[in-house]
């Protein structure tokens, strides 16, 4: 199987395996894991923040930044189709008893004008306080779309002049960064809370990075306990998110390059998609004009070899490349997918 359905099906590597098995631990709850205090010190720096916190998911680390950031009943804003609005369970709801108001977005981005004509005026007997823009890069349902850094200084520059909080679900912003060509501190720095997946792009079994000031990271740690993710010698873990920082960032652009060129291939094949929308390690395949549905042009692709998975839209199926992703893999299926979906070049 052409693993393509996403980079969290990466699998550690030998040099990974070899430091988690390796690495020195501690009780990490109470602060004495070493190798987890150095991941979390490095994550800091690397995303522009005071500092880090190491936790077991991106999810977790979403939902305890908007619980520090607002009370219950406030109302965050973002796009509507952004992770922590339609792929966290109602998250923001359960947890912190927030009100989620998506915004339209185009190719996952809200403008700062959307943000000032969002923001309800001051009626405390009836209206949700507008607390917190989240936001997200890369945007999983946008197909990996990156913000540059000139789309996003407004929309921050709003929410300050608002008096909002700021979150950056940052789930593998390490690939808008290398995409961007800038440091992941250039996109993470402007937020109050930002997260990192370490479990994507990054190749590692789990685990995750939520960074902020130290004020914030210090009730995000009572958080971790109260939500049910404090950890004990998770330096077994961290030391593969030490090695990836290490040998599995700049190479993120090989994924970039790789998702480019079976997009290229299969748009002059004569299938439904669009390069340009290839800014980093997703390619989008719309098969509606093939006739077909979604969960049918995965079995086919499937059957033939090739695993892809649906997306918010009912057509349109992605693939993602990842470091387990090779030249090869994305020459057979440039050739295999337009064979299964029945197009005749």
């Amino acid at each position: 199987m052409i693993e393509l359905r996403s980079d969290v099906k990466s699998r550690p590597s030998a040099g990974m395996r070899a430091a988690m098995a390796s690495a020195e631990v501690g009780d990490s709850h109470m602060g004495e894991d070493p190798t987890v205090v150095e991941l979390e010190r490095r994550g800091a720096v690397l995303l522009g923040q005071d500092e880090a916190l190491f936790l077991p998911s991106a999810t977790l680390a979403n939902q305890i930044a908007l619980r520090i950031l607002s009370r219950p009943g406030d109302e965050v804003l973002g796009e509507e189709s952004q992770h922590i609005f339609i792929s966290e369970q109602g998250g923001p709801a359960v947890h912190s008893g927030l009100v989620c108001r998506g915004l339209p977005g185009q190719h996952g981005k809200i403008s700062a004008a959307q943000v000032r004509a969002a923001v309800r005026p001051d009626r405390p007997h009836y209206y949700p306080r507008t607390r917190i823009v989240a936001l997200e890069t890369t945007h999983n349902s946008a197909g990996g779309a990156v913000w540059q850094l000139h789309e996003l200084a407004p929309v921050v520059e709003a929410a300050r002049e608002l008096g909002l909080a700021l979150h950056l679900d940052g789930s593998r912003m390490l690939n808008a960064a290398v995409a961007l060509g800038v440091p992941a501190a250039d996109l993470g720095g402007p937020f109050d809370t930002v997260t990192l997946c370490l479990s994507k792009g990054l190749g590692c079994p789990l685990g995750a990075l939520l960074a902020g000031s130290a004020e914030l990271m210090a009730e995000a740690r009572r958080l971790m306990h109260l939500f049910g993710g404090a950890l004990r010698q998770a330096g077994i873990v961290a030391a593969a998110g030490l090695y990836a920082l290490d040998h599995n960032v700049t190479r993120l652009a090989d994924d970039h390059v790789r998702a480019r060129r079976l997009a290229e291939a299969l748009a002059a094949a004569g299938l439904a998609v669009d390069p340009a929308r290839s800014e980093t390690n997703f390619v989008q395949v719309d098969v509606g004009p093939l006739g077909l549905t979604g969960a049918e042009a995965i079995r086919r692709l499937a059957a033939a070899g090739v695993g892809l998975t649906g997306t918010i839209r009912p057509t349109v199926l992605r693939a993602v490349t990842h470091l387990d992703v090779s030249d090869d893999d994305i020459d057979r299926a440039a050739v295999l997918m337009p064979q299964a979906l029945g197009v005749r070049g």
